[in-house]
């Protein structure tokens, strides 16, 4: 296996957004039990070598395609879009406005009567906004065209945001768990 093998060729899938998990995770285990440094224990350091590079390869591509933010800004640079987001930020006044609208309800959320009530709502609400997103950017990334694909990148960024807010809701709900 070259270790700089496109993930989709590796586990021999679709070079889509959407991706049947369990089929990656079927061809994982097949490819690990081929790759694996411990089947080369008893080979050359160098073939050992090649082994332990070949299950990295194998794990990273397993946790980009099983993640559907890492999926898409892969996907985004198969294409040749630069991913790094830490110099870029979402300019769209509308989504910044929901962004500090969702904040505002975490934080009633934690004084609510029932907060366990008011964080799910909260995160009925999120689902809802990163299941249009998330349509959005699949059909974004069947494109070539650099403004589809920059709008591709901007909607990975919102759903970034959106990932940050569930990690945040559920920080929420294991505090008051632990209450």
């Amino acid at each position: 296996m070259a270790i700089e093998q496109n993930y989709f060729i590796l586990f021999e899938l679709p070079q889509q957004y959407q991706v049947d998990t369990a089929l990656l995770s079927e061809r994982y285990r097949a490819l690990q039990k081929t790759l694996h440094p411990d089947r080369y224990a008893h080979k050359s350091e160098r073939e050992q070598l090649q082994a332990v590079q070949a299950s990295a390869h194998l794990n990273e591509a397993l946790a980009t395609l099983k993640s559907p933010l890492r999926r898409a800004a892969y996907l985004l640079s198969l294409k040749g879009v630069d991913t790094d987001v830490s110099h870029q930020t979402v300019s769209d006044g509308a989504f910044l406005m929901q962004q500090m609208m969702l904040r505002e309800q975490l934080d009633d959320a934690r004084h609510a009567d029932d907060p366990f009530e008011a964080l799910e709502e909260l995160l009925e609400q999120l689902q809802g906004s990163e299941a249009e997103l998330q349509q959005s950017l699949e059909s974004q990334l069947q494109s070539d065209d650099p403004a589809v694909l920059s709008d591709a990148l901007d909607n990975l960024r919102k759903l970034q945001f959106f990932d940050k807010l569930r990690h945040e809701i559920e920080r929420v709900e294991d505090e008051l768990d632990d209450l």
